[in-house]
């Protein structure tokens, strides 16, 4: 099973890379560590944004984040990946998404990384709901870019 995790509290991104390379435990083996951190932001689509919750579909989004990582072993030499994603109510600057990637060379670990992201943001089963003065509206998925 691939390191996936959707968690419905807060977490530091940069103690959860930490403390999976302390796990990993394969120093000297991974010349590269690419990762990217998604955090709340304030607006979206010209509008303020006080808060949002973020829902999934357990079981289904769980095997749609593992699909993820073993596609990108099966595209690019890696040692490992982790995905850490956020679901719950979710306040301004929280980090919501934490996609990690170890291999030999930064080339595989920055071309992984961006691919884990940008198929997690356009196709896992995540609902995105934003709170903003004028209500609560549903968010359409993103497309890669």
């Amino acid at each position: 099973m691939m390191p996936i995790e959707i968690r419905g509290s807060s977490f530091n991104p940069w103690d959860e890379i930490k403390l999976h390379q302390q796990k990993l435990n394969r120093q000297g083996q991974y010349g590269a560590t690419a990762s990217f951190v998604g955090t709340m932001r304030d607006f979206n689509e010209d509008k303020h944004v006080q808060r949002m919750t973020l829902e999934h579909y357990p079981g289904m989004t769980d095997k749609y984040l593992e699909k993820i990582c073993k596609e990108a072993h099966q595209q690019w030499d890696l040692i490992e990946t982790l995905i850490i994603h956020r679901i719950g109510e979710i306040k301004i600057a929280d980090p919501i998404v934490l996609v990690c990637v170890w291999s030999a060379h930064r080339a595989e670990a920055f071309d992984a990384c961006r691919f884990m992201m940008e198929d997690l943001k356009s196709k896992a089963p995540f609902w995105k709901q934003e709170s903003t003065a004028a209500g609560n509206r549903w968010v359409e998925k993103s497309t890669p870019g």
